[in-house]
């Protein structure tokens, strides 16, 4: 997440009950929803990441974890992994303008993981109203596969693209399209990557 989360807190005054993060990695925000006493549920297909983020949240009763990717279908699908950047550019999808605008990161591997659709999940979302998505282009995939989730919640923050970052990845107008059918508005843009970024999406 490239957004000031503090910023935004102050400036829309959030009220967060819960928050699925989808693209958990190391857990780099489990910090952030403790220090706030959001429960949270993450979400992280590959394996070693997976370990990383399970260490650092160890026992704590106010985190869920799930190993595995989302998207809209129940399936098997290979990952495309680099460990240069940690991991954190693996993507479901193939890298594209991601190679010429970061050539230092190889994808020198791939990782078998399984992947479901957010409303199948076995699981009580009523009470999370906060959805987190940093899954490298695979965005408008993952929002198909949760649109009853999407009644309940209010705020999101996802990765977004304005060109082909991996192929054949959505544009951020795609995104906004989407989410409008279930009221959402984009307030808020950052896009420190240049063809890539954050956006924060509000229900109205």
């Amino acid at each position: 997440m490239i957004f000031d989360f503090n910023m935004l807190n102050k400036k829309y005054n959030f009220k967060i009950n819960g928050v699925i993060h989808v693209g958990g990695h190391y857990g780099e925000e489990y910090e952030l929803y403790n220090s706030l006493n959001i429960p949270s549920i993450f979400f992280e297909p590959l394996s070693n990441n997976y370990t990383v983020l399970k260490n650092k949240i160890g026992n704590d009763p106010n985190v869920i974890t799930f190993q595995c990717a989302l998207g809209n279908e129940n399936k098997i699908v290979t990952m495309n992994v680099e460990t240069v950047n940690n991991g954190q550019s693996s993507s479901i999808l193939k890298p594209k303008k991601h190679l010429e605008q970061y050539p230092h990161i190889i994808f020198n591997s791939t990782e078998e993981v399984n992947m479901f659709r957010l409303d199948d999940i076995d699981l009580d979302f009523s009470i999370y109203n906060f959805l987190n998505i940093d899954v490298q282009g695979y965005e408008l995939e993952v929002f198909k596969g949760a649109s009853k989730t999407l009644e309940n919640i209010d705020y999101i923050i996802s990765e977004v693209n304005r060109d082909e970052v991996y192929e054949n990845c959505p544009h951020v107008d795609e995104l906004d399209t989407y989410l409008s059918q279930f009221n959402f508005k984009r307030v808020e843009t950052n896009w420190a990557g240049s063809i890539w970024g954050d956006a924060l999406y509000i229900k109205k």
